[in-house]
């Protein structure tokens, strides 16, 4: 999502035109973000104020495949949660309690009020023997003011504190690409995943089995994709030069 139909919180043009020619073609897809802060819903109500028309069910964030994954590890089992309403919503959703008592795992997400308390009884609860799970392993998010800790960050340092390191759910893991495939009924050999990230998006769509496109309206520059050992299918703009593929 940001990056590539947004960037700072305004439309990139052309991502109006994407979305209408994806949505007329009947063609299954679903619009991604490694942020577990909101849910669906909230994502759908700001895409929504700039124009991007993309339903619910089209997007696809970092909570909700920790969640498909928790469902598929231990159904109905329980999590102490240090997030927003992304994670806990989607953790809900599928059964699970939130507790700090005995809980079967640590589950960590994107916040703006990480708070040493919190992150102390993350430790506290791993070191007891809860399992470590994040969202996703972005170590800085964006903001106006500049770059901000974010999940992976964080995850850093209770693993100093624990000596655990914890499985991650979200971008580059494939997981999230097989899962989001899955919920739409589509196949990785006929799918492509288009994102502004080397790191993630590009990543987790190659180990998952898709073609690839990178666009340069995100955080990724030319000289930046030297840098890799492996290298997106295609390199575009931006969105707008992919409406006529659709």
């Amino acid at each position: 999502m940001d990056g590539v139909l947004i960037h700072e919180g305004v439309p990139i043009p052309g991502a109006d035109a994407f979305i209408k020619r994806l949505r007329d073609s009947g063609k299954p897809f679903l619009v991604l973000t490694n942020n577990s802060i909101y849910t669906a819903r909230d994502l759908q109500a700001r895409l929504t104020r700039m124009g991007l028309a993309v339903p619910v069910g089209n997007i696809w964030t970092s909570a909700l495949a920790t969640a498909k994954f928790l469902e598929s590890q231990r159904p109905g089992g329980t999590a102490y949660v240090i997030g927003e309403a992304g994670l806990t919503t989607a953790l809900h959703d599928i059964g699970y309690v939130l507790t700090d008592h005995e809980p079967d795992y640590v589950v960590l997400g994107e916040t703006r009020t990480y708070s040493f308390e919190a992150m102390t009884k993350a430790v506290r609860l791993i070191n007891g023997g809860a399992r470590f799970i994040c969202t996703n392993p972005d170590e800085t998010g964006p903001s106006t003011e500049g770059p901000l800790p974010a999940t992976g960050a964080v995850a850093a340092l209770i693993t100093k504190a624990t000596g655990k390191l914890p499985y991650f759910a979200g971008k580059p893991n494939p997981l999230m690409m097989r899962t989001g495939l899955n919920a739409i009924g589509a196949h990785s050999e006929a799918s492509a995943m288009i994102g502004d990230r080397m790191d993630t998006d590009v990543l987790a769509g190659l180990e998952a089995g898709m073609q690839t496109f990178l666009v340069r309206t995100g955080l990724t520059s030319d000289a930046d994709i030297a840098k890799y050992p492996y290298t997106p299918s295609h390199v575009v703009d931006s969105i707008a030069d992919l409406i006529d593929l659709v």
